[in-house]
């Protein structure tokens, strides 16, 4: 029998996700900015940190999955560690953002940045596993997953969409330190401290709206099985479609994340006006709400195989389009570029949908194929793969920035090599990263058409038994 969630159900679930990407958001675009021009931290020590971070990611996160499988409370084995991450997920991120007073640049600055980034991994992954891991939980029915997944996506992108387009606005007024060569503010460590406690308070609000107002369904009752190395490789090496989503999907993360997290740099370097990116990410929350029709309206046509390659080649198209306009143009035509960026959001929006569902046939998948299910280290990937692509696009920026010399007292004053290096990461590498997932997804990933139907129909079997 087909379980299905009211659409409040869905939409009070999906009200969470607003105040996760609050902070992700600010982690993954803005945190980068922050440390090099505010903080004046070492770019070869901001190089270095990034995967010695995921390196404990990759032990800490599957841990976490396996904690949250094993979990049985009355609030159930999700919405407790939903709280209690977001709360402290929010903590970490105060902190991250503000200065106790340590020397600009110094030892112990380095010290206290390095221990909260690790930290902020933690916390977030607390929030993150259990949050997704529900998506699963509820359906077996792959249309009512579309649906979850899309609503949750929206709500998603609604936080996203809160970060990218107002930040670039808020912290000016936020901000009390002028730039002695414009006579213009620049964004300073009071700016940036005030605008993420805002966001901690958000994502404690959103986060305990969605779990008072949220059910869960306990398909699966917790294993009481104890975390084990042993178990988490057998998980991955066993479940083969498992490696292949965390590769292509990983790929296609790093280049939206090169996107976000140099667009800072990029506007206020090379372009020479940071706000400006506030109307480039207006544009791109239409595109992400645009997107996330994609998945639903599609599926009604055609299968979700062809759908993820159509979202992935929209993205491509629309990248290459925003690459054009701002190359081979004398002056980059910011018009042309946002509404090429429009075509690029859309389809990377509607790649996140389908990201999201394949992950749940994934679970589907290793549970005939292993014989025990288990959502929340399934899932744990998810967080973990994200994770690596921030990595990716790290070290692609901190790497360019050292490199090409960037100053960052000089912003648009920089050198003509800065502006290109900074470009290219911009414009140029998410259109490669982009185009090896979709290579990938295309001849590796196989749980599509009539072989993932047998797969639900084993799942529905192994219920009624």
């Amino acid at each position: 029998m087909k379980e299905k969630k009211s659409l409040k159900n869905k939409f009070t679930y999906g009200i969470g996700a607003i105040g996760l990407d609050l902070s992700y958001g600010m982690f993954y675009s803005y945190l980068a900015k922050y440390m090099t021009d505010v903080l004046k931290l070492n770019k070869i020590f901001l190089l270095l940190i990034t995967p010695v971070a995921r390196i404990w990611d990759g032990i800490n996160d599957p841990m976490m999955g396996t904690l949250v499988d094993n979990t049985k409370t009355k609030m159930g084995k999700y919405r407790p560690w939903i709280i209690i991450g977001s709360c402290c997920n929010a903590v970490v991120l105060i902190l991250l953002f503000t200065n106790p007073g340590l020397k600009i640049g110094g030892i112990p600055l380095h010290i206290y940045t390095a221990i909260l980034y690790v930290f902020w991994g933690m916390t977030n992954t607390m929030a993150d596993i259990p949050y997704w891991s529900m998506v699963p939980s509820f359906t077996s029915d792959p249309g009512e997953r579309n649906i979850i997944a899309t609503i949750a996506r929206a709500f998603s992108g609604l936080g996203q969409g809160i970060i990218s387009i107002l930040t670039p606005v808020v912290l000016p007024l936020l901000s009390v330190t002028f730039d002695p060569n414009t006579n213009e503010k620049v964004w300073d460590a009071r700016g940036f401290s005030i605008w993420a406690t805002i966001c901690a308070l958000c994502l404690i609000g959103f986060s305990t709206l969605s779990v008072a107002t949220t059910k869960e369904k306990h398909i699966v009752p917790p294993s009481g099985e104890k975390f084990t190395f042993k178990k988490m490789f057998q998980i991955a090496k066993n479940n083969d479609q498992l490696l292949v989503f965390m590769l292509f999907a990983m790929l296609s993360n790093a280049g939206w994340y090169m996107i976000s997290g140099v667009g800072a740099y990029y506007f206020d370097v090379v372009i020479g006006d940071i706000e400006a990116q506030s109307l480039f990410n207006t544009i791109g929350a239409v595109g992400s709400v645009l997107g996330l029709l994609v998945v639903p309206i599609m599926t009604k046509f055609t299968s979700r195989r062809r759908t993820y390659q159509f979202s992935l080649i929209m993205a491509i198209v629309g990248f290459t389009g925003t690459m054009a306009f701002a190359s081979f143009f004398r002056e980059p035509k910011l018009m042309a570029m946002n509404l090429s960026y429009l075509v690029a959001s859309i389809g990377v929006a509607s790649m996140f949908v389908s990201q999201t569902v394949f992950l749940a046939d994934i679970v589907d998948y290793g549970h005939v194929k292993q014989g025990f299910r288990s959502e929340s280290i399934t899932f744990s990937m998810k967080g973990f793969l994200q994770k690596m692509a921030y990595t990716i696009q790290t070290v692609i920026l901190f790497s360019g920035l050292q490199i090409s010399g960037y100053d960052e007292t000089l912003h648009a004053a920089n050198t003509q090599g800065v502006k290109t290096s900074i470009s290219i990461m911009m414009l140029g590498v998410p259109i490669l990263l982009f185009v090896l997932s979709l290579i990938i997804f295309t001849f590796k990933f196989k749980l599509h058409g009539k072989y993932m139907e047998e797969i639900t129909a084993k799942i529905n079997e192994m219920k009624e038994d």
